[in-house]
């Protein structure tokens, strides 16, 4: 199950003509895919692009009513290569994935699909995670649609742009026989607006159509000696068509003044924070009107060289807004004015930081500083001093005073225990080499667990400890892989590797039910049902059939004395070969998702349900916090007593908690202590709840009585 459902959201996409369509980017997106007769969507969840997978997921109805084919693809090159069906087909497909670890792992089939070329429009829509909240490594997507020689639209971030952006990406894929890729950056997925819908098409051709009238063009197959003359015609013929159609199509746009002594380029993208910058230098207004010329690059390849030097015409300088390194744009937009022997001054990064995102603060400080050195003349008087530009409070000051937050797992998250586990068997064994893998169990390399050397990539875990497989070792490697990247990757690149090359080390499948760090999205082993995939294939099954020997599983991760058992056993026993542990339980947001309107919907109808409750005894607690280095449950904090006689605080669980034990049961892996309890919370109680309640109320009275009474006796005697 997704993190949210658009269920209602959905209907909105069978507005007509002429309706009015309200609602977020992504849902404005897919609107537009069904306006343009796509016949064909796949994609692979992630930030932040993961929505549009469930805003489709969820249109299924819809989708079937037109004739659109809808797959949730097994990683992103999957989706990539289904764009297949637009090479020799005139069927409109669109692909969607997380950047750039989507491009990453789609080049391969990019690169062969941009080499043939396509038929029918192929649109891949790239959710670019690009700044200091992304959870990637830093790189951008441009690089790809230079390398592979397709087209990429950076629409600015409202919705006619958005949807212009889908229409005019499906036109130019199919008047130039190439992918186009669209670029939607985070706030460009999530922002609120409206537009003039227009009816949903169904496709000319469907996919079922085209499976009853088989076509193949050798021409558009890669190999040679056609993948050289594929190579000539994206020069020769592809390039060109596309360059007329942005320039005919007016894809890229101009605002402001016609005349100034300097102006802006910016990309698609970051339109709406220049003009923030703008206003609050008082050189625009709340509508966006401002008179300082600015180029919008809707379209930032292929660039075209006649519109970037006519805006150039007459201007002394001109400012480059383009967000991240290499500054593709601006070298290219340098070498423009070069060939032409234009005298234009061309800035960038000499204002704008080289690398990171360009938020409202820095494209006010740049911009601030390219205006001030270039065109003070334009600048109110007030803002002309640098100082009055990005007056705040100093990082350094706040990160003295505002603790770290580290990321860390969930309240309850059942890879916790996992981590417990491996820490004290660690304490026992001595340190091992520890390899990550991206996914939410990468959130144990910072404390308090700090385990893990390195992450290489979704489903990589177990292959990038393949290195360490040396005869002469005595210690194992362990290494982690989730189960979305198990399927993802991990099945052939992971454990299949391992087995090929009899690698003796420990390999932990965290199996959590879902791909839930991109936000809880059905896959194969799954255990709910899913009524248009296939879910509950077994991971161990699997594993099996890829010839491991030695395979372990635990259907409770919140069992640390076992998972610890286990652990210790594959580190130490004399079998060889790889070492598997299936570590199953579900993501605990997404069982509290499923069952908390449940439970809220059996007590306000009067049923009687019980919920766990743990906590700390505070008279047995003794205030070392161990509990807590091997935990770390954000429920789990401290709590300062009345009693002058102890000045440490203890250990205590807040209403956050969601019961599932894990606190309680590495206390008892660890011998630590035994304050932590469980109790039990009886909603509706029945006649017998009430009798056993009085019963133990009783009871306690009555032996607090006789404790008191024998504490004054022998404080008489």
């Amino acid at each position: 199950m997704a993190e949210r459902s658009f269920a209602k959201e959905v209907e909105k996409l069978r507005l007509g003509a002429g309706e009015e369509f309200a609602g977020e980017g992504i849902l404005a997106i897919t609107k537009a895919l069904l306006q343009c007769g796509v016949g064909y969507v796949g994609g692979y969840q992630g930030a932040p692009i993961s929505h549009l997978m469930d805003v489709l997921a969820d249109a299924q109805d819809i989708l079937g009513e037109l004739g659109v084919h809808f797959e949730a693809s097994a990683s992103e090159a999957t989706a990539t290569a289904m764009l297949a069906a637009s090479v020799h087909y005139p069927i409109r497909g669109a692909a969607t994935f997380k950047s750039t670890v989507g491009t990453n792992v789609a080049s391969d089939a990019l690169a062969n699909l941009a080499s043939g070329g396509v038929t029918g429009g192929a649109l891949i829509i790239v959710g670019e995670d690009y700044g200091e909240g992304s959870s990637i490594m830093q790189e951008r997507s441009h690089a790809f649609a230079m390398k592979s020689q397709v087209w990429l639209l950076d629409p600015r971030p409202n919705l006619p742009s958005i949807v212009k952006a889908v229409e005019d990406g499906f036109e130019l894929s199919e008047i130039s026989n190439t992918p186009v890729m669209l670029q939607v950056r985070i706030r460009c997925c999530h922002v609120h607006g409206h537009f003039i819908a227009k009816d949903n098409k169904r496709p000319p051709m469907t996919v079922a159509d085209a499976l009853d009238a088989p076509r193949r063009d050798t021409g558009r197959i890669v190999l040679p000696p056609a993948s050289f003359l594929h190579e000539k015609e994206k020069v020769q013929k592809r390039w060109p068509a596309a360059v007329d159609f942005i320039r005919k199509n007016k894809i890229n746009e101009m605002f402001g003044s016609d005349h100034g002594s300097v102006g802006i380029v910016m990309q698609g993208g970051m339109y709406n924070s220049v003009i923030r910058a703008l206003q609050r230098l008082g050189l625009a207004d709340i509508y966006g009107d401002t008179d300082v010329p600015l180029y919008v690059l809707n379209a930032v390849y292929p660039l075209i060289d006649d519109e970037f030097l006519s805006f150039c015409e007459g201007k002394q300088s001109v400012l480059v807004v383009e967000e991240g390194q290499p500054n593709y744009i601006e070298q290219a937009f340098a070498s423009m004015l070069h060939k032409a022997g234009r005298g234009t001054r061309l800035v960038g990064k000499e204002h704008l930081p080289m690398a990171g995102e360009y938020t409202g603060q820095v494209m006010l400080d740049g911009i601030g500083a390219f205006l001030r050195a270039e065109a003070p003349h334009l600048l109110p008087g007030e803002v002309r001093a640098p100082n009055k530009v990005g007056d705040g409070v100093d990082t350094a000051d706040l990160i003295n005073v505002v603790p770290g937050r580290p990321p860390g797992f969930c309240i309850g998250c059942p890879e916790r225990p996992i981590f417990a586990a491996t820490k004290l068997v660690e304490q026992e064994l001595g340190k091992h080499h520890i390899a990550s893998d991206i996914g939410c169990h990468l959130f144990s390399i910072m404390p308090p667990f700090e385990l893990g050397a390195t992450t290489m990539g979704y489903g990589l875990g177990p292959a990038s400890a393949s290195a360490f497989n040396s005869p002469d070792a005595k210690r194992r490697s362990i290494s982690f892989v989730g189960d979305g990247g198990f399927w993802h990757n991990g099945l052939t690149s992971s454990i299949g590797n391992a087995v090929f090359n009899k690698n003796d080390g420990v390999i932990v499948i965290v199996d959590n039910f879902y791909s839930a760090a991109t936000g809880g999205q059905d896959i194969l082993s799954s255990r709910a049902g899913n009524k248009t995939k296939s879910t509950k294939h077994p991971i161990t099954e699997a594993v099996k059939g890829m010839g491991v020997k030695w395979l372990r599983h635990i259907d409770r991760t919140y069992d640390v004395g076992k998972m610890q058992d286990t652990l210790r056993e594959a580190l130490t026993t004399d079998e060889k070969g790889p070492k598997v542990i299936v570590a199953s339980s579900e993501c605990m947001l997404n069982r509290q998702r499923r069952e908390k309107p449940l439970v809220d919907k059996a007590i306000k109808g009067g049923e009687r349900v019980v919920k766990p409750k743990f906590g700390v005894d505070e008279d047995i607690c003794t205030g070392d916090h161990a509990c807590m280095r091997l935990s770390g449950c954000p429920s789990l904090s401290v709590k300062s007593l009345d009693d002058p006689l102890r000045d440490d605080p203890v250990a205590h669980i807040d209403q956050s908690c969601v019961g599932c034990g894990n606190c309680g049961e590495v206390a008892d892996a660890a011998v630590l202590c035994p304050s932590f309890y469980r109790a039990d919370v009886v909603h509706n109680p029945g006649r017998w709840d009430r009798f056993l309640e009085t019963a133990r109320r009783a009871t306690i009275s009555l032996l607090q009585r006789r404790r008191e009474s024998r504490r004054l006796t022998f404080a008489d005697a």
